[in-house]
């Protein structure tokens, strides 16, 4: 069953990643390379070089769980990393990652305005 949703946190590892890699070796990238802990409840989305193939690690009731897509043509379409940014990863936003799996790129989209509730309206005990 797919859970991802907007209250769920992304972190997009910005180096390209082999495809091949799996539960164990994505979980070590993210504690060895990333500095987290998988089992936080956040996603952590990784790509390949060629942008065509995604994976997402989620830590799910039960254990862990992989979302893989392999573009048949195309690209994936990144958010904008800045060229000077170290940072082993950077967050993104539900909608990034929506973006990025429909293949729209910020500049193609222009937001418009809308009122959002804080997030502590949302979540009280947080």
């Amino acid at each position: 069953m797919f859970s991802l949703n907007d209250s769920n946190r992304f972190y997009l590892y910005p180096y390209p990643t082999d495809m091949r890699k799996s539960f164990y070796s994505l979980s070590g990238i993210v504690t060895s390379q990333m500095g987290m802990h998988v089992q936080d409840g956040s996603a952590y989305i990784f790509i390949n070089k060629g942008l065509t193939g995604m994976k997402i690690l989620h830590a799910e009731f039960g254990g862990l769980v992989i979302y893989h897509m392999k573009l048949e043509r195309g690209m994936l379409a990144l958010p904008h990393i800045a060229a000077d940014d170290p940072s082993p990863s950077r967050e993104i936003n539900w909608s990034d990652l929506i973006m990025m799996v429909r293949g729209l790129s910020s500049g193609d989209v222009r937001k418009r305005s809308r009122w959002e509730p804080e997030k502590t309206l949302l979540n009280p005990y947080k």
